[in-house]
């Protein structure tokens, strides 16, 4: 069976409902939980058909998560937005606003607001999170040093609110689940601790996963953590081979120039 398809994800998904865990949305997981909990967190970054094919994989099986739009070409698109909230999903804004705006803080939080506000003449929104935009140079997180987004009725960012001491981070960025090295910023520290990272407590350790199949395993043989916030790409998971095929290649692609940003980050 090939890893990074529908059915595959299907098979994480039923084999932790399980084992108890309860799927929840981000803006559920600042309030008070019991038992198991799992936090269902999706970028959609691209091909946001795939994140439309997810959304109703996840209502068959009875579960929510939350969907993270950008505001350009290939994530926004109103009528996925809008089905996609009728299956009963949160959506929240991917916002890459001090990125667009290129480190300007005062442009980039009016950018923040009209998107913030595009968004919500379709939906309600109630989280954001940020998105990585590897390319440049500027952390978007970076504009919360100096604006609040609780300003504009936001009740959580998954980044600077979750504690990830007591929550396990697992994300399927480089299209795999060991993929630290070739991540820009989608990275985790305990909250409040994101602006000073290097002096940060470390997040919740865990055994390495390469694949969807250890994880499956390790849920099997109950080795993993009862708090968790799943971080997934649905661009990156596809049942058809030729789409299959085409991601796998060009993330590799990606993860070699990631790779290569990392290094020169670490050297400098």
């Amino acid at each position: 069976m090939r890893d990074f398809t529908f059915d595959t994800l299907n098979r994480l998904f039923s084999s932790l409902k399980n084992s108890g865990y309860n799927f929840i949305p981000v803006a559920e997981a600042f309030r008070d939980h019991e038992g198991k909990c799992l936090i269902l967190r999706h970028d959609v970054d691209a091909r946001n058909k795939n994140s439309l094919q997810c959304a109703d994989m996840e209502n068959r099986l009875g579960i929510r998560g939350t969907y993270y739009f950008r505001s350009v070409r290939g994530s926004y698109d109103e009528g996925i937005i809008r089905e996609i909230s009728h299956l009963g999903h949160e959506i929240g804004y991917h916002y890459e606003d001090l990125a667009a705006a290129r480190g300007d803080y005062n442009q980039a939080i009016r950018l923040f607001e009209q998107n913030l506000a595009k968004l919500r003449r379709l939906v309600p929104i109630e989280t954001i999170c940020m998105h990585g935009s590897p390319l440049s140079k500027y952390d978007n997180r970076k504009l919360w040093v100096k604006y609040d987004y609780r300003d504009f009725g936001i009740s959580g960012e998954p980044y600077l609110d979750i504690d990830f001491r007591e929550v396990l981070y697992l994300t399927d960025t480089g299209r795999r689940w060991d993929g630290e090295r070739y991540s820009i910023r989608d990275r985790v520290t305990p909250a409040g601790n994101e602006s000073d990272a290097g002096k940060a407590e470390p997040a919740m350790r865990h055994p390495v996963f390469r694949s969807t199949f250890d994880i499956l395993d390790a849920v099997t043989a109950g080795v993993v953590p009862s708090r968790i916030l799943l971080t997934l790409h649905p661009q990156r998971w596809d049942d058809k081979l030729l789409p299959w095929l085409r991601e796998l290649i060009w993330q590799n692609i990606k993860n070699t120039g990631k790779g290569l940003i990392t290094r020169s980050a670490i050297r400098r």
